[in-house]
């Protein structure tokens, strides 16, 4: 049998509200201390989608569904650990106080005006769902 090597599975879940975006700060390497989005790898037998919906709850104890997808990102270099390919979503919730959990250090809904550098390639995706709230806001009210 032929066995291939692919890129791992991952998700993210990009969350704005008020002016703030969801953020948590990494407990594990890559990139320990450093903030990033609530994500991670998805499971056998788990779709896309209710990953996204877990690993949100598992590093913030916060519930929230997926409402569209910011894009695809993939790459040989942008994890560390293995090339990897993750599907970042738009999430929408309640909101509440977010609290670190699992593999995140601290969770903290963080105003956009003071986000500074990103783990991994999150900078990229958070410039990428904001260009898509511009657009989005701008096709409503036009």
């Amino acid at each position: 049998m032929t066995r291939y090597e692919n890129p791992a599975l991952t998700v993210d879940a990009v969350w704005i509200r008020r002016g703030r975006v969801l953020l948590v700060r990494r407990g594990r390497p890559p990139f320990v201390g450093q903030w990033a989005f609530p994500g991670g790898f998805v499971e056998l037998r788990e779709t896309v989608e209710s990953a996204v919906v877990r690993e949100l709850h598992e590093e913030t104890g916060l519930s929230a569904r997926p409402v569209g997808i910011v894009g695809v990102y993939s790459g040989p270099d942008r994890d560390p650990r293995k090339p990897t390919a993750t599907v970042a979503f738009r999430m929408r919730g309640r909101g509440g106080p977010p609290h670190g959990r699992d593999d995140a250090r601290e969770a903290a809904w963080v105003p956009l005006g003071e986000v500074g550098p990103l783990a991994f390639d999150h900078g990229r995706i958070l410039k990428d769902a904001l260009a898509l709230e511009r657009r989005r806001r701008r096709a409503r009210s036009g």
